[in-house]
């Protein structure tokens, strides 16, 4: 995972931190806990690691420690550098390919659910009285909502509905992108003198 930002890459093993999570015994699963470290900065939380950890045991009422709360926090400072990478290579953190289809489809639904407690732990502790989400934004989070409720039809082609899950891992990826330089444009353009350029969308 994020091969071009990190060594430790191979630190991030979906399987590895679904058993550690298992061994905690919380029921959350790892594409969950990254969908709200993603949900967490894409609203505007701090990249700084430890805050991460602690706003992620709020937003999904957990308690981590020892190596899956290490992980965690580095899984959180990685994910920060690769919303900001300007070759966009950020990607959820999902099940294998080779897991079954309908798993890592659920597995999808959880990331989307994630993302959206992040996104509204912050937005609620956040003094935003007035300001609106941008309509990209809010349009992209109804449409995680609806994700959250994705399954299989077991009519559909085994090819069908791995075709379907790859479009919609794309678009969950740059949906996230989007929303995540629609609060750092709003946040530079309340906070910091005007640039010469904005994040592109």
């Amino acid at each position: 995972m994020y091969d071009e930002l990190s060594g430790e890459a191979t630190i991030f093993d979906f399987d590895e931190i679904a058993n550690l999570l298992l061994e905690q015994g919380q029921e959350a699963s790892p594409a969950e806990l990254h969908g709200c470290l993603c949900g967490l900065l894409a609203a505007g939380a701090t990249p700084e690691p430890e805050a991460g950890l602690d706003a992620l045991g709020q937003a999904l009422d957990l308690v981590l420690h020892g190596e899956l709360a290490d992980q965690v926090m580095q899984l959180y400072g990685i994910t920060a550098a690769a919303l900001e990478d300007e070759e966009f290579d950020f990607h959820p953190l999902l099940a294998d390919d080779d897991v079954d289809i309908a798993v890592r489809t659920a597995g999808l639904a959880s990331w989307c659910r994630g993302f959206l407690g992040g996104f509204a732990h912050v937005a609620a502790g956040a003094e935003k009285a007035g300001s609106a989400l941008s309509e990209d934004s809010s349009e992209i989070l109804r449409d995680f909502a609806a994700i959250t409720e994705a399954a299989i039809d077991e009519d559909d082609e085994e090819d069908e509905s791995e075709g379907a899950y790859i479009e919609l891992v794309e678009f969950v990826r740059f949906a996230a992108l989007n929303v995540y330089m629609d609060s750092r444009t709003e946040a530079e353009q309340k906070d910091l003198p005007p640039r010469g350029s904005q994040p592109a969308h």
